[in-house]
């Protein structure tokens, strides 16, 4: 059975956190509004499904079609795909763990993006930038060193990945977080990175990994743009 994962075209937004897991896995699955012949149509495909009838829709994509199961937000996808695809541990304690430790990078992503919208989604950047340079600057300081502090402390604890000697879907998703990071801030990513050994060896591990590297380099591999992860160069400092 090949899944269908449904999120907005266009953008690897949260839906990437799922297709990384995917990939590593293995399993075959169709990006449906990604495979739509244009963005427009691929668009008003999502929002057709959503409309649907017959099933309760999820309040925004992603969500997997699985199983007769729309499943969505991100952690309860990869909850269920780390179950069956050997992306989490196979005792309770461990599958909480890589629970905890998605759900905390999940924290670290809304702030990243409320970082370049601190007022209101709906409103455009430049509505709010007098307020996102403020929020930015917190952002790099306090809150970009406190979470990436806690993940290298997290991996000189437990060993080479979050869960310990076995890759994990958090681990995944962790490097996608500092794909984005590194994009959004380069500057003050470059200076925090060069204190966190355990996290530039995950980083560089996951994008090794046989599973993902025809992936990585391919055009499926939708680039950063407008999404979480913005870059303005007038919010990144050292």
């Amino acid at each position: 059975m090949a899944y269908e994962l449904w999120y907005w075209p266009g953008i690897p937004g949260r839906g990437e956190f799922i297709r990384l897991a995917l990939e590593a896995s293995g399993v075959a699955y169709r990006d449906v509004a990604m495979a739509a012949p244009d963005m427009d149509s691929g668009l008003s495909a999502l929002l057709d499904d959503m409309e649907r009838p017959d099933f309760a829709p999820p309040f925004a994509p992603p969500y997997l079609v699985a199983d007769g199961l729309r499943i969505a937000q991100v952690a309860n996808i990869l909850l269920y795909l780390g179950e069956r695809h050997g992306l989490a541990p196979d005792d309770v304690a461990g599958r909480l763990w890589v629970n905890q430790m998605q759900l905390t990078i999940a924290d670290m992503v809304a702030e990243a993006h409320d970082v370049h919208h601190p007022v209101a989604v709906g409103l455009t950047y430049e509505d709010q930038q007098p307020e996102a340079a403020r929020t930015a600057a917190q952002f790099r300081t306090e809150r970009m060193p406190k979470f990436l502090g806690y993940f290298e402390r997290v991996l000189a604890a437990r060993g080479a990945w979050l869960a310990g000697d076995r890759m994990s879907y958090a681990d995944l998703s962790l490097f996608q977080l500092l794909e984005g990071l590194h994009f959004a801030f380069p500057k003050r990513f470059a200076l925090l990175m060069a204190e966190c050994p355990k996290l530039v060896a995950l980083r560089e591990a996951v994008a090794t990994l046989p599973a993902l590297r025809g992936y990585l380099s391919s055009a499926r591999r939708q680039e950063f743009s407008e999404g979480i992860f913005r870059h303005y160069p007038e919010l990144d400092a050292a």
